[in-house]
């Protein structure tokens, strides 16, 4: 597997992605992206699927140590102690002594960001976490994080597809050596995969939109793609990018989508004003 080095962190540049998938189902195709050569896992205490990707995980017999498994701390449990404690549930969940990587969720701007970086680093220093980071950070956040923290952080996980420019977070993420990691990679499909774009690099690679997509991701340097598949074929389908590659005319095309600038999850509609968003470069 291909892998994004981050500040000491090897991260594996397509993970499988868990939001939404619950129970058994969730089990189940986290064994089975396992069994096609996935080695990392993406998990949230607010997806309510830890156990399910512990479960799936521990089925799957693939050694613990050769999967990267990430979590997240949800912005209502950020403060210091609470972030601790909400660390020692998510391994409780997981089955597992550590995670390869925890990540505040999201900000929280009622909760002082000091605060939360030492906590963050204290569940590093306890074990509970091979390496930090955040989610959902904007560029200006995140360089004021990098400050405060004593460890260095090995990833920013934010929304980005072609859709979405995220020029600034990608610079400040690669200025401090950090992976920018992109869920909702492929941005829901639809109108995105009928792009000509896409469309056109599809038909003369031999390759679905979604592959098209994926793999403009990982052609950027220290970007890691988390696509989300709710059935195996597109388990299947997601990881098969490296027998291929684009060329610089195709990604320059696809990037120039990004002046559509459209964010599918924006947590200012839930607390305006919480957070400022970069501007397209």
């Amino acid at each position: 597997m291909h892998k994004v080095m981050a500040n000491g962190a090897a991260i594996p540049v397509i993970g499988f992605g868990t939001w939404t998938l619950k129970g058994e189902v969730c089990s189940e195709l986290v064994a089975e992206a396992l069994s096609l050569s996935y080695r990392h896992l993406d998990t949230a205490a607010y997806y309510d699927n830890e156990s399910a990707v512990g479960e799936g995980l521990r089925f799957s017999g693939v050694p613990r140590d050769d999967v990267f498994v990430t979590t997240k701390v949800r912005e209502t449990d950020i403060a210091q102690g609470e972030l601790e404690r909400s660390a020692e549930a998510s391994l409780k969940r997981l089955g597992l002594d550590t995670v390869d990587l925890l990540l505040i969720h999201w900000p929280n701007p009622a909760i002082p960001l000091a605060e939360s970086i030492t906590a963050l680093n204290a569940v590093r220093d306890s074990g509970m976490a091979r390496h930090i980071g955040v989610s959902n950070f904007p560029s200006k956040m995140l360089t004021e994080t990098v400050r405060l923290s004593d460890a260095p952080l090995v990833a920013n996980q934010v929304e980005y597809h072609p859709y979405l420019d995220q020029t600034k977070v990608h610079a400040a993420c690669r200025a401090a050596g950090i992976g920018m990691v992109a869920y909702c990679p492929l941005a829901r499909g639809g109108a995105l995969f009928e792009e000509a774009a896409i469309d056109d690099a599809a038909k003369r690679h031999g390759k679905s939109p979604a592959q098209i997509v994926l793999r403009w991701h990982v052609q950027q340097e220290g970007v890691v793609a988390i696509p989300r598949a709710e059935c195996k074929d597109w388990v299947a389908e997601n990881i098969d990018l490296f027998d291929f590659e684009l060329s610089c005319e195709d990604m320059t095309a696809i990037s120039r989508l990004r002046s559509r600038n459209y964010r599918i999850h924006d947590f200012n509609s839930l607390q305006p004003d919480s957070l400022q968003w970069d501007t397209p470069a």
